[in-house]
């Protein structure tokens, strides 16, 4: 499998690309913060890629390039750029200057281990795990099938979850689908937000500060108006193994675990709303 270095100075898009490539299966990921510390970690280590911001701390993105093609021993890794820059001419630029490839920010979550799996020979791609049955908290609809109908894309989810990071793959994966979302950071902005707003599904982190996903279910279980509304569990893969079987006791409708594929979470929330849809709401 593919290691993979990461140059960027912004911890919420290295979160994202690490949460990303860990959920298609790439863990040999190694991070660095800005253009000095990405030089010396290419030279201490051996990597298949590199993922580079443009804009970075003590070397910038055109000068790590410029060092690592400069090396014989480096000169052959792609090195991707990855840049908020938007005036017309700049990704041309950047492949004029030697970069492989180039993603623009904001990162889609739906198409960014594509983009760069396109410089990685077949053997160094990661090897998604064969379909078999799912289980039952986490069935999935056909793959086919990748838009929610018309009478789903005016949807609105309530999103409870603590990480920043967390919150913006949701946002840019669901968002494009049409989907109206509503972000809580903590279970008490989550009520508050609960009582003032009409929405079709909760998307819940399990581990929070204060209050777990486990007590805003319950809040919800109790109040007659929200008692019905389907609730997601989305979560880290740490945890109790009694976690799946407590939340479908409190009546969650999917128990999900980080990491996750995008169109895999676009998914299980499709899947989720039909469900409701066919009974009538």
């Amino acid at each position: 499998m593919a290691r993979i270095l990461i140059i960027e100075d912004n911890p919420t898009n290295m979160a994202l690309m690490e949460y990303l490539l860990g959920a298609f299966g790439y863990s040999d990921v190694r991070s660095a913060a800005d253009g000095e510390e990405g030089w010396q970690a290419a030279q201490q280590e051996p990597f298949d890629l590199i993922v580079c911001d443009v804009h970075l701390p003590k070397r910038d993105g055109y000068e790590v390039l410029r060092l690592l093609k400069g090396d014989p021993k480096l000169q052959a890794i792609p090195v991707i750029a990855v840049s908020a820059l938007a005036m017309v001419g700049d990704r041309e630029k950047m492949l004029e200057a030697g970069f492989d490839g180039y993603i623009g920010k904001p990162i889609e979550p739906a198409t960014f281990v594509s983009q760069i799996e396109q410089f990685l020979p077949p053997a160094l791609r990661a090897q998604r795990p064969a379909e078999t049955e799912p289980a039952p908290e986490a069935a999935l609809t056909s793959a086919a099938d990748t838009a929610p109908p018309l009478a789903l894309k005016g949807a609105t989810i309530l999103v409870v979850d603590d990480s920043p990071v967390n919150r913006e793959l949701i946002r840019s994966t669901l968002e494009p689908f049409g989907y109206t979302l509503l972000f809580a950071e903590d279970v008490q902005q989550g009520w508050q937000r609960a009582q003032n707003n009409r929405f079709d599904l909760v998307v819940c982190d399990l581990h929070m500060p204060d209050e777990d996903g486990f007590s805003f279910i319950r809040r919800l279980r109790t109040d007659s108006r929200l008692a019905s509304i389907p609730f997601m569990f989305l979560t880290a893969s740490s945890g109790c193994d009694s976690d799946p079987g407590q939340a479908q006791a409190l009546g969650a409708a999917r128990f999900l675990r980080r990491p996750i594929e995008p169109q895999a979470l676009v998914d299980q929330i499709d899947a989720c709303l039909r469900e409701v849809d066919e009974k009538g709401g």
